[in-house]
């Protein structure tokens, strides 16, 4: 297993609910998590039946303050952006890219691995 992609970030994203994971690959468990099925983040946020970009940022940044807390903001974590959005489909690429930029944002060491498209992101 490679040292230099020990943190991965895996993001999941239903009709209702995004949830995104910071893995520690060499042990196989998660190491920090956000989700608007948290009930601070559901009631802070009016998704209502579906959650939209807004709502995938907030878990962004949700999830860059844990990362500082624990003290990995500063660790390198990966992230495959075509990857997840090929997973994900096409419509939630604006979730994708609101979390991925969220994090980016609040200074959290995100190394992005994308198909080549350097389109600015929103």
């Amino acid at each position: 297993m490679s040292v230099a992609k020990r943190y991965v970030l895996r993001l999941f994203i239903s009709l209702k609910y995004v949830t995104a994971n910071v893995v520690d690959r060499q042990s196989g468990r998660i190491v920090t998590t956000a989700s608007t099925a948290e009930r601070p983040l559901r009631e802070g946020l009016e998704c209502g039946r579906a959650c939209n970009a807004k709502a995938a940022a907030a878990v962004g940044e949700v999830l860059a303050m844990r990362l500082k807390v624990d003290g990995l903001a500063r660790e390198p974590i990966h992230a495959d952006a075509a990857k997840e959005v090929s997973k994900k489909g096409f419509k939630n690429q604006t979730k994708v890219w609101a979390i991925l930029n969220a994090l980016r944002n609040h200074g959290v060491n995100l190394h992005i691995h994308d198909d080549g498209d350097h389109r600015r992101h929103v």
